[in-house]
This record gives structure tokens, sequence and C-alpha cells, in this order.
């Protein structure tokens, strides 16, 4: 099965639930004393507050299940995106971690004094911060 065979399926099933799902919910919400074919507003009795709190919990359940369902349904995904997300940051950290170590190499005749005192120790701090959020990511990663 490929990928545009599950979509159709998906989006018929998608399609077919929410249909369901406004047949019970206005099943849920006629009214007992309405006369069937009748528009005119004298006909309907109106409804107590005990047959709208019973309608608004029937629908909250259909609501809640569906909810549930899709929320399994998308919870590998939101897995390996998360996976994904730290893979991709931890990458981007290493870059600037490497951009910084260049430039810690060209200040290292000046780590004890010179005018490039300050510059190797700012780029000193920021490869070691960014060395630091790479590594982590990457072993969040695979702790996931």
């Amino acid at each position: 099965m490929n990928a545009n065979e599950i979509g159709k399926r998906l989006g018929i099933g998608v399609r077919v639930a929410g249909r369901i799902a406004q047949q019970r919910a206005e099943e849920a919400t006629k009214q007992p004393g309405a006369v069937p074919g009748s528009s005119t507003p004298t006909s309907r009795i109106v409804p107590s507050a005990a047959d709208i709190r019973q309608a608004q919990q029937k629908t909250h359940k259909y609501t809640r299940a569906a909810g549930r369902g899709v929320g399994g349904f998308l919870r590998p995904f939101g897995r390996v995106g998360g996976i994904l997300w730290l893979e991709v940051t931890g990458f981007f950290f290493g870059l600037f971690a490497l951009f910084f170590a260049q430039d810690l190499w060209r200040a290292r005749s000046g780590y004890a004094s010179g005018p490039l005192h300050q510059r190797f120790w700012i780029a000193l701090a920021l490869t070691a911060v960014f060395a630091y959020l790479s590594i982590s990511a990457f072993w969040r990663a695979k702790r996931k």
C-alpha cells in the first residue's frame, strides 16, 4: 500500500466518521414533540434544559472518542517528529560549534595575553556552549 492509497482511505474514513457524527448529533437534538415535515415554529416544542444537557453530553461523548482516535493515530508520528526535531537542532548546534571552533583556532595565539585574548575566551565559551547543546540534543534523541 503506497502513500496515496493510505491518504485516500484516511480521507474517506474521516468523511464517513464526520457524517456519522453529524447524524448522531442531529438525532440527539431532535425534539420529541416536533411534527415531521412542518417548518412552522408553532409546531415545535421548546426543549427543556435537561434535554439540551443530554444532547450536549452525547455530542461530547462522540467528540471525545474522535479526539482519542485521532490522537492515537498521530502519536507515532509525534514521537518520530520529536526525534527528528532533536537531531536537526543538534546538527545546527554542531555547525555553530564548528564555526566558533574555527575562530577559537585562529585566536589560539592570544589565549594568555595579546590583542586576541578576549576573542579567544569568547570563542572558547561559545564553542563549549554549542558543543554541549549539540551533544545533548543527540543524546536526548537517542534516549527517545
